[in-house]
């Protein structure tokens, strides 16, 4: 029984008279918000169709809860506000209230006691509760946290900005010199074949090859009525002969400018291989424009979404204004010390019960 006294009611009682007569009122302010990321569609993805223009971000929300609890966040919240001014205004309250000469360390450990923050991993909301031993106090203290999250926010955007904007100006400049490269190519390919368009060229070249082709079929129909008209010594025959044998021999050498030899090959040094040539630095050449094209796109959007806040805070619970103390929960806190120090002295007699029947 004496034990029980001593170890029970008395501290219990102590702690009674400390909640109900030293312990000050705690008024809360509440503020609930997630983070917000507007993404507008392209022209392009809203021919596919309507896009969501808000969803929440996952992994700013998560950055953000961490920075929440951070050294960081308290250091400036105790520049702008004063914190430890605010958490120590009671005197004789030795436990809730916050020693005014503790260190930042301190400071930090008093606000996890003080600033409650609740996240909600599947809807991504983060809700804080904010207790001061004024109401003013509690709601000054709430609105710097959504402010300062806001900052962090619209840091995280600025820094996802100019990434962008930067990367988007690197692939610009890059597109740009190899489309310069490719059109120095192809200028160079004219002035060393004397030749602008080589389509041209091999359609003149066709067209004079085909006319050949009709000019030595007239000349073999000629030669043929002559012999068939005629003697051998006319010196007509001859005379067509030498005309066949000329066509043939132009004929032969148009073709090896075509690229074919006269036994159906492709001949080593050929029109065909410069124009095979030409196509490949024209292909380069489309290619690069078309990726200068992308890439100048890209860079105007990269500038355009870095004109517009694309991430930001919404609450859906605005810092709010207490009426009343509802902190300490003195019949709570009461209650679970007694049913601590019941359980303590319970195991206390057990322990001192099994030591004697030892003995």
């Amino acid at each position: 029984m004496l034990s029980f006294i001593a170890l029970v009611i008395l501290p219990t009682l102590a702690t009674g008279y400390y909640l109900w007569n030293i312990a000050e009122d705690q008024f809360t302010s509440t503020v609930g918000f997630s983070v917000r990321r507007e993404e507008v569609a392209s022209p392009i993805e809203m021919i596919g169709g309507i896009t969501d223009l808000a969803h929440s971000s996952s992994s700013d929300t998560d950055i953000l809860y961490e920075f929440l609890s951070s050294q960081t966040m308290v250091e400036r919240l105790d520049a702008r506000l004063d914190l430890g001014a605010i958490w120590s205004k009671p005197k004789t309250d030795p436990i809730f209230v916050f020693s005014p000469g503790g260190t930042i360390e301190d400071l930090v450990d008093h606000w996890s006691r003080m600033v409650r923050i609740s996240y909600d991993t599947s809807s991504k909301l983060i809700e804080i509760r904010v207790h001061a031993f004024t109401p003013d106090d509690a709601q000054t203290v709430a609105a710097a946290i959504y402010e300062e999250s806001t900052v962090m926010i619209n840091r995280l955007s600025d820094i996802a900005r100019d990434d962008a904007v930067r990367y988007a100006r690197d692939e610009l400049v890059t597109a740009l010199e190899r489309l310069k490269a490719a059109r120095e190519a192809v200028t160079h390919f004219r002035n060393l074949h004397q030749i602008v368009d080589p389509n041209v060229d091999i359609q003149t070249q066709a067209g004079l090859l085909g006319n050949l082709q009709s000019q030595l079929a007239e000349a073999l129909i000629s030669l043929d009525l002559l012999v068939e008209t005629t003697r051998d010594s006319d010196p007509r025959i001859k005379q067509a002969k030498r005309r066949i044998e000329v066509i043939r021999n132009r004929i032969s050498s148009e073709k090896r400018k075509l690229g074919i030899a006269d036994d159906g090959t492709k001949a080593p040094d050929a029109f065909a291989t410069v124009f095979g040539e030409y196509e490949r630095l024209v292909v380069d050449r489309e290619f690069a424009e078309q990726t200068y094209i992308s890439a100048l796109s890209a860079f105007d959007a990269a500038q355009a979404e870095a004109r517009r806040q694309s991430r930001y805070l919404a609450a859906h619970i605005a810092p709010t204004l207490a009426e009343r103390a509802l902190y300490p929960r003195r019949a709570l806190l009461l209650g679970m010390t007694a049913l601590f120090l019941v359980l303590t002295w319970s195991i206390i007699v057990m322990i001192g019960g099994s030591i004697r029947d030892r003995r």
